[in-house]
């Protein structure tokens, strides 16, 4: 493992991130956001391009910080890490926009089925193109946040608990899983400001079986690419997965 370039084009990410976010504060108004940040905007007499600066810091001081801690994670869990060398274009792009697709299909397919037999209404998703903008995010920062830290972690942690060799298949299962229960757990203010819930206990149980289940899948299976191939697999199943079920599945009703 190269750690040097895979070090840099972490930092690429990151950085990519944090322009992301910029463009996002500078392009999209304060009602606009509030509902992809899952709680109202507070009232700020700073100008927005100030707070558009203090959000994309923040991204490069927090993912950057986690990254780089859940790298040396990967690094004594003999995991990929950032990208693996030589695989080639199929395993760092293809093969993860196909599962990630594959994965959108599925989220939406379970979300319409819930409404067909009457257990909720359509989860809603920003419009476009607010939307573009959310999944490029989320597919990086939050699979930095909870791949390459979260799931390093888990694993670590059980490796110590249950005594046995770093990097087990078993125990790696065990921290994907719970880390996309986290990642879905996560979502729950997104979810109840897009659907004007005040508190969880708004939203009904069908809801949040949906909510887990359909990032459940999703987190398990860019955990899985994370393992296999990398972070940067690891976004590629995340974004277009993101690109299937925020963009292009809201364009359809039953």
């Amino acid at each position: 493992m190269n750690v040097r370039r895979q070090l840099t084009l972490f930092r690429m990410l990151v950085a990519i991130d944090a322009l992301l976010v910029l463009a996002t504060y500078l392009w999209f108004t304060p009602e606009q956001l509030s509902g992809t940040r899952g709680l109202p905007l507070p009232a700020m007499s700073i100008p927005t391009w100030q707070l558009a600066l203090v959000n994309a810091g923040t991204v490069v001081v927090l993912y950057g910080l986690l990254g780089r801690i859940g790298f040396a994670f990967a690094l004594k869990l003999d995991l990929t890490g950032i990208y693996r060398k030589w695989a080639g274009w199929r395993a760092w792009f293809i093969d993860p926009m196909q599962t990630g697709l594959a994965v959108g299909v599925a989220m939406v397919a379970i979300d319409r089925l819930f409404v067909f037999f009457g257990q909720g209404e359509p989860f809603r998703h920003p419009p476009l193109p607010l939307s573009l903008y959310v999944t490029a995010v989320a597919g990086i920062g939050e699979e930095i946040l909870f791949r390459v830290f979260l799931l390093g972690f888990c694993a670590l942690l059980l490796d110590f608990l249950l005594w046995r060799p770093l990097g087990s298949r078993a125990i790696l299962w065990i921290a994907n899983a719970i880390a996309a229960l986290a990642f879905g757990a996560a979502h729950l203010p997104s979810v109840m400001a897009l659907m004007g819930a005040a508190t969880p206990f708004d939203l009904s149980v069908p809801t949040l079986v949906e909510l887990f289940l359909v990032d459940g899948i999703l987190g398990l299976a860019a955990g899985k690419w994370y393992v296999k191939e990398g972070l940067v697999a690891a976004i590629g199943v995340h974004f277009w997965a993101g690109i299937m079920w925020h963009v292009i599945g809201p364009m359809f009703s039953l």
